[in-house]
Parts: C-alpha cells; sequence; structure tokens
C-alpha cells in the first residue's frame, strides 16, 4: 500500500475538511480517499480502513509505504505498524519519486478535480466531493496496461458497472417525494447539482438549489 496527503486547501467545505488521504494499493491500484480536517487525523483513518480491507478481502497489509511527514513517522503509527506484522517504508526525504504511484495518483486526482470544477463553474468549495468523484471514477475506467483490466475489476472480482455514471457539475431536477407540503401549483421538481455517488448505498449526491444543501438522491427519482 502507498498513502500520501495533499493539502491544506485554501478553501474549506461545510464540515472543515481541508487535507486529503490518498491510499492506492500495489498490485491492483485500487485507490480510496479519505478527508481530513487536521493532518493528525491520519492514523486514525488509517485503522479503520486496515479493518475495512482485511475484513473485506480477508488479507493482511503487509508492507506500506510512505513518506516522512509527521502524520506517518511517529510513534502511535509504529505502534501499530508493530503489532500488526506490516513493514512500513519509507522514502528518502525530498524524493517524492520514491514514493511516485501515490504522487502520480494526487497530481491525477488535483488537475482531474480541478478541471471538472472550472468545466461547470461549481464553487470550489464541494472540492472534497469532486475528488471523491473522480477517485470514483477512475477506479471504474482507467484500463490498467499488459493486463487490460480496470482496477475495480482486478480487486473486486468482477467488472464495474457504468451505465450510472452522471457528468459532474450538470443541472438535473429531482422529484419532490412528498417531504414538504406542495400546494397546488408548486412545483413538483428542484433543481440540483450533480456531485457524485454515495459509496454506502445506491444512491447520487447532489446540492439542492432551493435547500442549499447536499443531499442523497435515489437513482430513480433524478433527471437530467
Amino acid at each position: 500500500m502507498y498513502i500520501d496527503l495533499f493539502g491544506p486547501s485554501r478553501i474549506k467545505i461545510y464540515g472543515g475538511n481541508c487535507y486529503a488521504f490518498v491510499i492506492v494499493d500495489d498490485y491492483s491500484r485500487f485507490t480510496w480517499t479519505f478527508f481530513l480536517t487536521l493532518k493528525s487525523e491520519a492514523f486514525k483513518a488509517f485503522k479503520k480502513f486496515e479493518k475495512l480491507v482485511q475484513n473485506e478481502k480477508d488479507l493482511k497489509i503487509k508492507i506500506l509505504r510512505s513518506d516522512h511527514g509527521g502524520e506517518f513517522k511517529n510513534e502511535s503509527f509504529e505502534k501499530f505498524c508493530d503489532e500488526n506484522g506490516i513493514l512500513h517504508n519509507f522514502s528518502r526525504p525530498r524524493t517524492p519519486q520514491q514514493n511516485g504511484v501515490v504522487e502520480r495518483k494526487n497530481r491525477s486526482l488535483e488537475e482531474l478535480a480541478r478541471t471538472m470544477l472550472n468545466e461547470y463553474n461549481v464553487p470550489k468549495y464541494f472540492w472534497v466531493d469532486v475528488v471523491s468523484t473522480t477517485c470514483y471514477v477512475l477506479n471504474r475506467m482507467l484500463i490498467r496496461p499488459i493486463l487490460k483490466i480496470t482496477p475495480y475489476e482486478f480487486f473486486k472480482g468482477r467488472k464495474p458497472n457504468v451505465a450510472h455514471l452522471k457528468i459532474f457539475g450538470c443541472t438535473c431536477f429531482v422529484l419532490n417525494n412528498g417531504k414538504e407540503n406542495l400546494g397546488k401549483f408548486d412545483s413538483k421538481a428542484d433543481e440540483v447539482i450533480f456531485l457524485g455517488y454515495s459509496l454506502t448505498s445506491k444512491t447520487y449526491r447532489v446540492f439542492n438549489r432551493r435547500t442549499l444543501n447536499v443531499e442523497p438522491c435515489m437513482l430513480s427519482l433524478m433527471k437530467l
């Protein structure tokens, strides 16, 4: 596994997150992103990730590669690695190419996120959503050289379903499903901005222009 942080972002989202914690599997190149308020939260996020991936794949993380950042090189992190039999390797100081797998992934996520935000003039405080969406799509769309399969297929063991993918930042309309009392002539749909995909349920994430909230939206209720 390769791990790294990028940030801090000058623009904080509603929750105050300003760092992106990126983890890349060396074997499949499958990528995960976690968003943090402080660098010191990286250890807690990695512990959570380690349990999740081991439960899913019934495999243990054997080797970890990071830079010498204080969020990775500290007593708590080293104790955890020792207790779990994880070999923690570090790149040389001022030699980011030795951690090049995740450094290149960071650059791809940042540049694609910047392009997507500017294409549709989406407010920059949605940067967390666009980075998460970029990671989601890259896992399912990039083709690994020679192997000719995506990181998702390599890691999950099945081909990804891409029929539900939408264009980030596009304007959509969500049916009001009865949560509010509507008058006879009130609009039955709200205009929303498409932000991405939920990682825990079959829903989209959208920004409702009327309520000014980020909301989950069922696939069947949203129309472009």
